[in-house]
Order: structure tokens, then sequence, then C-alpha cells
């Protein structure tokens, strides 16, 4: 590639993240409020995606009133630590009475999301810290949602909303959805011009 190239190269990648450096702001913080719950399948097969959603509903059953008097995410994070053991027994419990032999692992850790739509808001793409729930190979589609604030657990005795956790101009840009939708879309290559800038 010709030097003069590479610099229109170079100026577009920097127009980019100049351009999105305040949205991306914005939404790279969403993550330091909000914790996901990621249950994956073993496979695509009808069965594996039905047992991964048998798995959930006891995961979501065994997690009522985990995260009671819970006021913001590192407590979260503190609560579902000191239930790891006691919800990955369930998960397996699930598995065996449904007659299948998976192994399945029940973590917090940090996963990559792309833009993911849930009821009513839009998480912007970034990593987030999640309960993840793999069941066997877990290489089939998945399925997820807000745990923190509980936006999938069962009712809570003090309910939070998104609206709680984080800040007038992040809950916009979780709210807009169709307004945002090219923004989000530019900062998933946002994200990965970031990661590809860092490699060089």
């Amino acid at each position: 590639m010709k030097v003069f190239e590479k610099s229109i190269c170079l100026a577009m990648i920097l127009a980019v993240l100049f351009s999105f450096t305040g949205f991306a702001a914005q939404c790279e913080d969403i993550p330091e409020h909000v914790l996901r719950l990621h249950v994956l399948a073993n496979s695509d097969s009808q069965e594996d995606q039905t047992l991964k959603l048998q798995v959930r509903d006891r995961i979501l059953q065994e997690s009522a009133g985990m995260l009671d008097g819970v006021r913001n995410k590192e407590e979260a994070e503190q609560r579902i630590r000191e239930t790891l053991l006691a919800l990955q027994r369930a998960a397996e419990d699930e598995i065996e009475q449904r007659g299948y032999t998976y192994p399945v692992t029940v973590e917090l850790e940090q996963t990559y999301f792309p833009t993911r739509e849930y009821e009513q808001v839009t998480l912007p793409a970034g990593t987030y810290e999640a309960l993840r729930v793999c069941i066997g190979a877990a290489e089939g589609h998945n399925w997820w949602c807000v745990i923190f604030p509980p936006m999938c657990l069962p009712a809570a005795e003090e309910p939070q909303e998104l609206a709680d956790v984080l800040d007038a101009q992040q809950l916009q840009i979780v709210e807009g959805q169709n307004r945002y939708v090219i923004k989000f879309k530019a900062l998933e290559y946002y994200e990965q011009i970031k990661a590809w800038l860092a490699g060089l």
C-alpha cells in the first residue's frame, strides 16, 4: 500500500474514532453498572435448545431473592460469587433429571457481547461481567438477560431498574433503540478498530 493510501486510511480511522469518542465513552461505562446472565446450549438441536431453557428456568428459580438488598454491581458480583456452587449444583441436577450427561460450568467472567436488544432496551456492544452457564460443548445458540439490575430474576423485595444504576445519558442510549441503530453498529467497528490499533 502506498504511503498516501496509508495516510488516507489512517485519517479515516482517526475520523471514526473522534466522531464516536463521546458516544463510545458513554457506552463503555454501561458495563460497569450491569451484570448479565448468559446460558449457552450444547448445540442447536431441538433437544439441546429445550434443555438450555430448562436449565435457564432452574437457574432463575434458584436465584430468586439472591440480589435482594443489593445496591450496586460490586455487591451483586459478591453475592453471586457466594452462590456459584449452589447454582452449579442446581444446573447439574436439572441436566441429570432431564436424562442428559453433559458437563456444565457456572462461572462469573468477562464476556464480549455484540449489540443486543432486550425487551424495551438495547445494550451496546462491549465486554460485560456475566454469569455464564455453559452446557456441554456450549456451541449452540445462547440465551441472555440482565440480572443486575434484576430484570429477569423473580420479583425482588426492592426491585431496581436500569434508571437506578445508569446516568441520564446512558439511560437515553439504552432506551433509544431505533435512534441509535447506526451508532451501535459503528460502535462495534470502533471497538474492532481500537483492538487493531492496540495490536500495532
